[in-house]
């Protein structure tokens, strides 16, 4: 029997560290995940010394191997270049992990399917990541091991389902899971994203137009008015626009310094925990865009979770996985109040409807799939279901915004132009009067 010293996390994500006794380093792992832990850095204790390494593996400093030097999961290390510090673009982690689950399905060796890959075009940082990967199994790690040197390119929800494709001998099976979840992920997000393009550019260019013609025009036409007629009283109208203009040109710096301002404090309130939760919280409550954000993060939660369920991944791992990859903070308490509810032995049905974020449908087939075990299927579904109406809520809110946004500009430039216009009218009758 040999020593091994391991640091490892728990189902609620806190480092332990500790010594276990096995035969073999397989054994003593199989031998901590027993304990419902998950293992991120282990090492044989020989003599008395070879102590596991005071950080844990998942530290880019501490990536398997470049001297491909073998002491074990967690001993063996690699110096990685800078650029490597940077994440590797969504399209291209991608793209590797589609190619690798064909090269496994055809039934090549993994570090021959690995080498493969490193000859294809791809960036510099996943080819480098490549070449740390396939040394630390050649030092005797295995992938997903291999994987978590790498925490900016693969994250937990990566790490963890290329683990139970390991496990489960069906890695391209799994692979393919994970290409098809990055691929639904994105393509939300661009639409989201493309939805948002339109607005802001309207916006930016009638906030544009309104300064110009503020700081520019509007005081000439003021010059003009006061030397054609003398003084006289003008339109209610005009005399609001000339004085925003006055207002602007005279407090413009203080106008922009407190819109920076008020941007800082909200970066420095969201920053802390309670302000981050009350801003999420406010994000699911806007109109329009409420629904959009609460219908996004419904789809995401019940994909990841149904994607990691299906591919053999534990319950309350997977629940601990979902609430880390889970940008909204409301979203995330409530996730967290369904993994404390299964840890005790209770349904995911209660603490779902109390949480007052997933609507009784979602509940629903939630409960069925837990009654009929076919909670995979029934999470798979919902998302599917949700990216849907993510869809047409995209579409619908870009076909609100467009017409909205125009009427916007168009009133915020025919008020200014109407203004400037009275008094033109009236100076016309006034020399046509006079003539």
């Amino acid at each position: 029997m040999a020593t091994f010293q391991f640091i490892a996390k728990n189902s609620a994500g806190q480092e332990q560290r500790g010594t276990i006794e096995a035969g073999d380093r397989a054994g003593a792992i199989a031998a901590i995940r027993a304990q419902n832990l998950m293992p991120t850095a282990l090492g044989e204790v020989k003599g008395g010394s070879a102590p596991v390494p005071a950080k844990s593996a998942k530290k880019p400093a501490k990536a398997p191997a470049a001297s491909g030097k073998k002491k074990g999961f967690g001993q063996i290390e690699i110096k990685l270049p800078a650029f490597m510090r940077g994440r590797v673009k969504p399209k291209d982690l991608t793209t590797f992990t589609r190619q690798l689950a064909t090269l496994v399905n055809a039934g090549l060796p993994l570090m021959r399917c690995i080498e493969v890959m490193k000859k294809q075009k791809m960036a510099p940082a996943m080819k480098d990541c490549l070449d740390g990967i396939s040394e630390g199994i050649a030092g005797g790690a295995t992938f997903s091991e291999s994987l978590t040197a790498y925490p900016k390119i693969f994250d937990n929800l990566y790490i963890n389902m290329v683990k139970a494709g390991e496990a489960g001998g069906v890695l391209e099976v799994v692979l393919n899971r994970l290409a098809e979840f990055a691929e639904k992920a994105q393509k939300i997000k661009n639409k989201v994203k493309g939805a948002m393009i339109y607005p802001a550019v309207v916006l930016t260019a009638a906030i544009g137009i309104t300064a110009f013609l503020l700081l520019t025009v509007i005081p000439k036409f003021k010059q003009v008015f006061d030397d054609l007629l003398g003084g006289a009283e003008l339109p209610p109208i005009t005399q609001f626009v000339m004085g925003l203009a006055d207002f602007v040109e005279n407090n413009g710096l203080m106008v922009g310094a407190g819109v920076v301002a008020l941007v800082v404090a909200k970066k420095l309130i969201a920053k802390t925990e309670k302000g981050a939760y009350v801003f999420d919280k406010i994000r699911l409550k806007l109109p329009v865009i409420g629904s959009l954000v609460s219908r996004t993060a419904i789809g995401q939660f019940s994909r990841t979770l149904g994607t990691l369920l299906s591919s053999g991944v534990p319950i309350l791992q997977a629940l601990v996985i979902v609430r880390d990859t889970t940008a909204n903070r409301v979203v995330r308490r409530a996730v967290q109040t369904v993994h404390d509810a299964v840890k005790e032995g209770e349904s995911m049905t209660d603490p779902l409807a109390s949480s007052g974020v997933f609507p009784p449908m979602v509940v629903s087939m939630v409960q069925v799939g837990e009654e009929t075990g076919a909670l995979p299927d029934m999470l798979t579904r919902i998302a599917n279901t949700y990216d849907d109406e993510v869809d047409n809520a995209v579409a619908g809110l870009t076909s609100a915004i467009e017409p909205a946004l125009i009427i916007f500009l168009a009133v915020v430039v025919g008020t200014i132009v109407i203004a400037m216009f009275l008094p033109m009218i009236k100076i016309i009758s006034t020399v046509s009067a006079a003539g």
